[in-house]
């Protein structure tokens, strides 16, 4: 019995139209009930009446509160439906704009009025849209199975009519085994409700399990529905679904009530009676009036002095008068009482009795001491950060005179070759570059000062020296400094960029070397595949070259005085770079050497030097033969006695007499003794002994270094054999050279 009552349920459905109207809400009208609506663009319209706008701005029910809302001579009403002009009761009579807007108010066949548009039922005309019947597509299903009612709905408004489906209608799809698609001009879209058990449905929830909805475009005066359910045709959820539903209606309408809809046998007859479709004007330039009254005035846009003047005065609701109201055309003005002041208004300052001064004012008060309050304060916080800022001016421009900056910006205008590089950095460039010297871009830290890594406004990656001391009486020489590296033009020397003089100490800004220190290579825990016998001859090589440079090719001699692996960089193609000339010095040509304060890394430090503290260019010589060294046998300057651990071992030392004792081979690394030649590593290490004397006068100069191992290098490309340590049948005499 329940299923044949879900059959004979009948489907006319409402829908809401977007029609091309005044903007007109009645106060009664057939069920269901209006809502407020945004009022819809405009379109063309005849010359409104007077006290009339088109197109409106707001959306109010004024059409059906005046006097005359036909024409003279029309009804008003069909039914308990109030039809106000454009709209017309009857076909043919004459009482609407055009046939368009001709009510057809049968009585035929239920007895009783009942309007019609065309052939649909009209439920309620407002200011800005029309309410109208629709139609349902409902498909019932046995508990086997089998189809036992399956009603297609569409809808068709005509192509030449004012009127489309408001987008305030949403295409709607109900039960748990159904998918529905929804047809209409160039607009095609579907919405698959989907669910296995009951539990699986919300109340409310519209979202595919149970319920599904989807909105249609602007302009839609055409749908055709159908439905399709999956192959067990609602046998899995039957106890609680038997139909499956689709419509178009008005969302607001519309509320799930998940379960309770799917089991509803009256399901159908509920839709009909609560969601309309909603017709608004369709846009389309096919005609269509949307006049309403101006703000402050009520009645029918469309006749002749229709929109009469609310008298807000005569209810207070109306208005925000506090004492006196005065209407006016279209508005109304409140007043005060002689002697009072203000602006009579409720909500604004209303009206002020006389003698009131003598109650202290304490809300004027209370304002201006805030605002007093606050604009010392701003003015306090401004003041504090300009003098701070002057300081700050101030101390950098001390710093910046305190430093050179004035000796180094004459020193550049009086050079005029080779000093366009050079550039004096603004302490908020570097600080800018370094994101305020974070502790994450620290590329070192060492005796002198810390590097960290910048990146400069055009992309460019610098690396900045920021030194630990500040020796004024040094200024000169650190500015003639800066200028000589500046002018050092050679590939294997770091490049200095600029330096800043703002800070306390001075900053230099240099080029940035990406691979690291020679030194971290050398003695990398895992090794380095790259440090063949081949690679470790060039980058000595490339080393000699710079030092030799430097002592003999530069304007004035410079003297690293710190040369170490650890201050050899390599680039992205392990090519050796010179760095870190905190130490440098530079000596006069009319000079061979100087007195100085000692200075240099444990290890790499001339023994020479040290006692008798004269600094010459054989400093570099020795401290390059130590790196040499440290190539050859991947020692470090200093380690640990094996056989004692509480001694060190100088790594000097312990070359040179390894080399007496002739046993080299027994220290050398044993990628260097595999990869090299036997007259190739007697070569270096005799090369080696050279440079590691102990008088510096007995030492080669580096230029005589560099030769020799550039024509080392040459040797290995032109030597098939020296990869190999050639015939062996040598290996019985009393030589550690093949003792490995």
């Amino acid at each position: 019995m329940q299923l044949r009552q879900v059959v004979l349920f009948s489907f006319p459905l409402v829908l809401i139209l977007t029609l091309a109207t005044a903007q007109i809400i009645p106060t009664n009208t057939t069920s269901p009930p209006p809502i407020t609506t945004t009022s819809p663009p405009p379109t063309a319209t005849p010359p409104p009446p007077t006290n009339t706008t088109s197109p409106p701005t707001n959306t109010s029910t004024t059409i059906t509160k005046a006097a005359n809302i036909t024409k003279p001579g029309c009804p008003k009403k069909c039914g308990n439906l109030t039809v106000p002009y454009p709209f017309g009761i009857g076909i043919g009579s004459g009482c609407a704009i055009n046939p368009n807007f001709e009510i057809n108010c049968d009585t035929n066949t239920t007895g009783s009025p009942k309007p019609f548009i065309w052939n649909i039922p009209v439920y309620d005309i407002s200011d800005a849209e029309m309410r109208v019947s629709s139609t349902l597509n409902r498909r019932c299903y046995s508990s086997t199975g089998m189809l036992l009612r399956n009603d297609p709905a569409w809808m068709s408004l005509g192509t030449s009519s004012p009127y489309s489906f408001s987008t305030l209608n949403r295409f709607t799809v109900i039960g748990c085994d159904e998918a529905a698609i929804i047809v209409g001009h160039d607009f095609a879209n579907g919405c698959p409700s989907v669910c296995i058990t009951s539990d699986q449905v919300v109340e409310g929830r519209c979202m595919g399990a149970g319920c599904c909805q989807i909105t249609i475009p602007k302009g839609l005066k055409y749908f055709n529905t159908t439905m399709q359910s999956s192959k067990q045709n609602h046998t899995g959820v039957w106890s609680f679904n038997p139909c499956g539903y689709s419509f178009l209606g008005e969302a607001s309408r519309f509320q799930f009530k998940g379960v309770q809809d799917l089991r509803d046998v009256n399901y159908a007859k509920k839709i009909l009676d609560n969601v309309p479709i909603v017709c608004v004007d369709s846009d389309t330039n096919l005609g269509g009036y949307r006049c309403n009254c101006n703000p402050g005035y009520e009645g029918n846009p469309y006749i002749g002095q229709g929109c009469q003047d609310i008298n807000e005065c005569a209810d207070t609701n109306t208005n925000s008068c506090e004492h006196s109201c005065i209407n006016t055309p279209g508005s109304y003005n409140c007043s005060c009482p002689e002697v009072y002041t203000g602006d009579g208004k409720k909500n604004g300052r209303g009206c002020i009795a006389p003698n009131s001064n003598s109650e202290f004012p304490w809300i004027k008060f209370s304002v201006g001491m805030g605002v007093g309050f606050m604009s010392l304060v701003v003015g306090t916080t401004w003041l504090y950060f300009s003098i701070k800022k002057r300081k700050l001016i101030k101390l950098r421009e001390k710093f910046f005179q305190q430093n050179g900056g004035l000796l180094l910006k004459q020193r550049i205008s009086s050079n005029e070759g080779g000093v366009e590089a050079t550039k004096i950095f603004t302490a908020e460039e570097l600080k800018k570059a370094t994101n305020n010297y974070a502790n994450d871009i620290i590329l070192g830290r060492g005796g002198n000062g810390i590097v960290y890594k910048g990146i400069l406004p055009d992309n460019r990656i610098i690396a900045i020296k920021k030194s630990k001391f500040a020796n004024e009486d040094q200024i000169e020489q650190f500015i003639n400094e800066v200028l000589i590296l500046t002018q050092v033009n050679h590939k294997n020397v770091v490049r200095l960029f600029g330096c800043c003089l703002e800070a306390v100490v001075p900053l230099l800004v240099y080029e940035y070397i990406s691979h690291g220190t020679l030194y971290e290579h050398i003695h990398s825990p895992n090794g380095a595949p790259w440090l063949s016998w081949q690679n470790r001859l060039r980058v000595a090589s490339e080393t000699a070259s710079a030092l030799a440079y430097l002592h003999s090719s530069a304007q004035m001699p410079i003297i690293h005085r710190d040369v170490k692996s650890a201050n050899l960089l390599l680039d992205d193609v392990y090519t050796a770079k010179v760095a870190d000339f905190g130490a440098s010095r530079l000596i006069p040509l009319d000079q061979t050497h100087i007195a100085t304060l000692v200075q240099g890394a444990l290890g790499y430090l001339d023994p020479e030097y040290f006692r008798t503290s004269q600094l010459t260019d054989k400093i570099d010589v020795y401290s390059f033969g130590v790196v040499l060294a440290e190539l050859l046998t991947g020692m470090k300057p200093i380690s640990r006695d094996r056989n004692a651990e509480d001694e060190k071992i100088n790594l000097a030392e312990y070359f040179v007499l390894s080399m007496r004792k002739n046993q080299l081979f027994q220290i050398l690394d044993r990628r260097v003794v595999r990869e090299g030649s036997l007259e190739q590593l007697q070569k270096v290490a005799e090369l080696v002994k050279s440079c590691l004397k102990l008088h510096g006068e007995d030492r080669p100069t580096m230029k005589e270094v560099a030769m020799e191992l550039e024509s080392l290098r040459k040797f290995t490309k032109n030597n098939p054999w020296a990869n190999g340590h050639g015939n062996e049948e040598n290996e019985d005499e009393s030589s550690d050279l093949y003792t490995i």
